[in-house]
């Protein structure tokens, strides 16, 4: 019993919050909400599985579709990344908020404008969704001091398979822990991409509030941490 007790708070707490388990189910549930989000709503563009559209970003070029391929060119992405690991780099001992909670209320804030925003202006609220992305991935890249990523699963998917084979091999219970925070991320993304699939396709565009709201937990959880 006492055994389960001290599993069952490291899923909670680990070494910080931003790294608990916990934490991470609601970050991967709100990830895989928003790529179901986009594709569903936002003329068929996947917020953050990025392999996705540039497949489809060349497919369109070289059939001659030049319309249809820029609406995959997205360069919002990679000015998420460089703004969260700037953000981190001069604010990381900041005292009053800390730097990853400041970065979770600005994606918080985007996505909620996003909701806002007409059918007309799908490529733009696509870009924000994928600008959003791009922060959550970069801000929160460890679950139980593993590195994993919240807003896609082909890398979660490797390494919680690699944990598993090394654990039937070598029957370590550490790798056996491993390989359950990977696949419990990968289960939360699902569960997440398919209520924002069928929300996206009953409710509209402004189902991305809910998004918002999973969001919202991650935030409190940490200011919890803080007065702990």
């Amino acid at each position: 019993m006492e055994k389960k007790a001290s599993f069952v708070g490291r899923l909670l707490s680990e070494n910080q919050m931003s790294e608990a388990f916990i934490n991470s189910m609601f970050l991967a549930l709100s990830g895989g909400f928003q790529d179901a989000y986009t594709y569903n709503c936002r003329d068929e563009v996947f917020s953050n599985a990025q392999t996705g559209n540039v497949v489809l970003m060349s497919q369109n070029f070289l059939e001659g579709n030049f319309t249809a391929g820029l609406r995959l060119l997205n360069p919002f992405a990679p000015m998420g990344v460089f703004l969260a690991e700037n953000f981190q780099e001069h604010y990381r001992y900041a005292k009053r908020l800390h730097w990853r909670q400041v970065l979770l209320a600005a994606e918080i804030v985007i996505l909620a404008i996003v909701g806002f925003i007409p059918s007309s202006y799908n490529m733009l609220a696509a870009m924000l969704v994928s600008f959003a992305c791009a922060i959550q991935v970069q801000t929160f890249r460890k679950v139980g001091g593993y590195s994993y990523a919240s807003t896609m699963c082909i890398g979660n998917l490797r390494s919680g398979t690699a944990a598993l084979s090394m654990y039937l091999r070598d029957k370590k219970k550490e790798q056996l822990r491993q390989a359950g925070y990977y696949f419990g991320v990968i289960l939360a993304f699902a569960i997440g991409a398919g209520i924002g699939g069928v929300f996206s396709m009953l409710y509209g565009i402004h189902v991305i509030w809910i998004s918002c709201g999973l969001l919202l937990v991650s935030f409190l959880l940490m200011s919890l941490e803080k007065y702990r």
